[in-house]
Parts: C-alpha cells; structure tokens; sequence
C-alpha cells in the first residue's frame, strides 16, 4: 500500500491517505513543521522537525504509525529546519539555522558529528540513491556535497582543506528545494532557489549543465524516474515541465528549456513528489490541498484536504504487509521508537570515547582530541550552572567525573601507542639485521 502523508506549518497536524483508494488513514497531532522538515525513518516511524515559535530552540517529534500522539520528543542544541534520513534509517541529519548540519544515530540517539557547512541557515538537505554523498542548500544560495565517508573518517578530515566534495555557487539568492537523480556520484542535481532559477549539476564533473530562468519562484522541484524531465512548483500557482536534455527552442511561450505548464492550485505549489509504483506526480500547495496527478495527461487523478492551513511538505510510504501487522502488534503492546536524540556528543564507554577522538596523525596531536571534548563538557557544565537546581549540581558533579575519566582513558592510549610504537620499531630493527648478508659468505 502506498501512503500520502502530508504536514503543514502551523497546528494541523500530519495526514495520511491510501494513494490508490483515497481512504483516510490516522491523522497524526501536535506537527508544525518547516518546509523539508517532516521525514519519514526506514519506513519505520515519522519523525518532524518543529519550529513553533521564534525565540524557542524547536524540537524533533518521531510518531510511531500506530496512533496520533507524539511518541518521543527530542531538543536540539538549536533550532533545526530540513532533516533528512538515509534509506536505512540507521541516521538523522538535521540542518540547523546557524549553518551548522548534525548527524544522528537512530538507533542510540547519538550525535556522532557536527560540523559547519554554510553560512547562512540550512534550507533542505537530501542523500544520494546510494546514501554516500549528502547534498545541502542553504540561505546563502551555496550548495554543497558531502561525502559520508569523509565525514567519519578524522583522519581525512585533517588533511583537508574544506570538507566539501562540491561547493556549488550559482544561486544569487536562498535555495528552495534540492533533489538528486540515480548514480550516486554519478548522479545530477537539480535545485530551486529565490532567485526564479533552477539549475542542473553534475555530481562527477562538478560543473553547471543547464541553467533555466522561471517566470515564478520556484519552491518546490520532483524529477521524472527517467530523468528527462523535472517539474517545479511555482508561486503562482502553477507546476512546470522542464527538459533535462534534449533542447528547445527559445520561442517557447513559457521560456527556454520549459516544455510545458499546468495549474489547478489557487495559491503557491510548496512541495513535489513523484510515485513511481502510481507513475503519478502529487503536489501540496498553500491552499491546503494536496493533488494527484497523472504524469504523462496531467490530469487531476485524485484530491485530498489537509485539515486546515497550507501543505509544506508531501511523503509517498511504501507500507507492506508485514509493517501493517507490525503496527497492529504495537497498538496492543505499545511503540518500541528509539530514543530521543542527544544535544551534545557525549562519550560514556572507551569505545565512545574513541569515536570521539578518533585517529591522529602523530601521537603529540592525541591531546587535541581530549580540548575538543572537554570544550562539549564544559560548554554543558556552564548550561547547568545557570540552572542552579539540586540536579543540575549532581549533574556537574557526573560531568566532572566523566572529564576525569577521560583524561585517564587518553593516558592509557597515549602508553599503549608509544608501546606499540617501540614494539614495531624493534620488530623492524631486527628485521633489517636478518637481512644483512653476513661479511664472510662467498
């Protein structure tokens, strides 16, 4: 069965319908999220980047498929904006409004990496087909690659300049929308932005193949499983077909590169998806409706009404049989979501504590990694002065505690380094005099 689900930014909630039968499914509370904000977590849960209010640090929801109510509530260091999830569901990546991207571990909470990627607020993110390469776009109109690989290996990491694999600039003004096409590395890119342009990329060239100018800002874009087309939602109320490939003329009516145009929203298209089981496009748009289309007569298959307010964001779910009696199982004995996601990075066993440190170069640099975890611990610690409660105190007292036992942890490592250090330098010591020939052999 495949599921339209549908969120919106104010109090409405999530709704779902059966894409092919059009029955309402369970309607999900308490979700106002941010455009690109609402995911859905290895087909296993949905989870939903909250941003209620302006001066508040926003939140991240995870629902659980079987009933309404917010199962696990987490609190980010900052407000979080896009998220996007690989199609495991092992990780969470949130984009942050100071530029900053974070990566989760599902299924402990964990946050294993945090780094700054733009210099404005991110605006969407998205993985490749194969999840190696995460793509972000950001308030300052920049685009940017990642590679997953990279980003876990500390060692590299250090060598490099710049953590980017692509830093994509063509934008004049904030990135709307970034969606990726099949090959991986191989793959393009198409974005949206402010500025009425949508430009194509090439992963594996890095460089601009196309760049089409709108007669509208473009908001939101899906690409044609074959890739021979995309369509981009417009603010007027319009979804246009644009060529990836082949040429046109420049006096089309609608401009170069636009093949064709159809409308039946009455206010702005704010998300695009395309359902390749259904060979159909479904749109959302602020008028709170959410679209059905047929992709190749653009005719109008289906309409679903989201409660009240605009749509900002669209999933098709593939469920299968064996999740639905899942869902029944957890209805009965109650949801199993992983835990809430952490706010800091913190290391509680050697082997966390070496994920943090990670490999170093030399083994004089081992101390850097000890400054960058104390920095976290005493970043919490000063969070929880400002408290000033009994369990604050008894919290800095743990703190302390695991600052101690870090700094131990290092000692050990930095001895057994230098031990294995001498053990290899002797072992080929001695190798080099087995293999001096001997002054009296003939």
């Amino acid at each position: 069965m495949d599921v339209v689900v549908a969120s919106s930014s104010i109090e409405a909630g999530i709704g779902c319908w059966d894409l092919h039968t059009g029955a309402e499914q369970l309607r999900y509370k308490l979700c106002a999220s941010p455009p690109h904000g609402l995911v859905c977590v290895g087909q296993r849960f949905l989870a939903s980047s909250q941003l209620r209010e302006p001066s508040a640090s926003g939140s991240v929801q995870y629902w659980s498929w079987s009933k309404p109510q917010v199962d696990v509530k987490s609190f980010p260091a900052e407000q979080i904006k896009p998220l996007a999830a690989n199609s495991e569901g092992t990780y969470i990546v949130g984009g942050g409004l100071s530029g900053n991207i974070y990566l989760w571990e599902v299924a402990s909470g964990r946050l294993l990496k945090k780094w700054h990627a733009h210099y404005r607020a991110v605006s969407c993110l998205v993985f490749s087909d194969d999840d190696s390469l995460l793509i972000s776009g950001s308030e300052d109109g920049g685009i940017r690659v990642w590679s997953l690989l990279l980003i876990f290996d500390d060692f590299r990491r250090q060598q490099r300049s710049q953590l980017y694999e692509h830093d994509f600039t063509g934008h004049a003004l904030c990135v709307t929308d970034v969606v990726t096409g099949y090959g991986g590395g191989n793959a393009i890119i198409v974005s949206a932005s402010l500025d009425r342009r949508c430009k194509v990329w090439s992963i594996s060239k890095g460089k601009l193949l196309r760049n089409i100018v709108f007669p509208t800002i473009v908001d939101a874009i899906a690409l044609d499983p074959g890739e021979h087309v995309f369509f981009a939602g417009g603010r007027d109320g319009k979804i246009y077909v644009a060529a990836l490939n082949a040429e046109s003329t420049s006096d089309s009516k609608h401009g170069l590169h636009i093949i064709n145009c159809f409308s039946n929203h009455s206010n702005t298209v704010t998300c695009l998806v395309y359902s390749i089981s259904g060979n159909c496009l479904i749109s959302g748009s602020e008028d709170g409706v959410v679209r059905v289309w047929d992709a190749k007569s653009h005719n109008i298959v289906r309409v679903f009404k989201h409660a009240k307010g605009p749509v900002n964001n669209i999933l098709v779910i593939r469920q299968q049989l064996s999740q639905m009696n899942s869902q029944s199982s957890s209805r009965r004995h109650g949801s199993s979501l992983p835990p809430p996601l952490e706010k800091y990075p913190i290391a509680e066993d050697p082997t966390d504590l070496m994920a943090v440190i990670g490999r170093q170069a030399t083994c004089s640099n081992s101390t850097e990694a000890l400054y960058l975890r104390s920095d976290v611990i005493n970043g919490q610690i000063k969070e929880l002065q400002q408290q000033g409660s009994a369990s604050a105190e008894m919290e800095i007292e743990r703190l302390k505690h695991d600052y101690e036992r870090s700094i131990q942890m290092v000692q050990q490592w930095k001895k057994m380094y230098d031990n294995l250090h001498q053990f290899c330098v002797n072992e080929l010591l001695d190798g080099d005099q087995v293999g001096i020939p001997n002054g009296n052999a003939a």
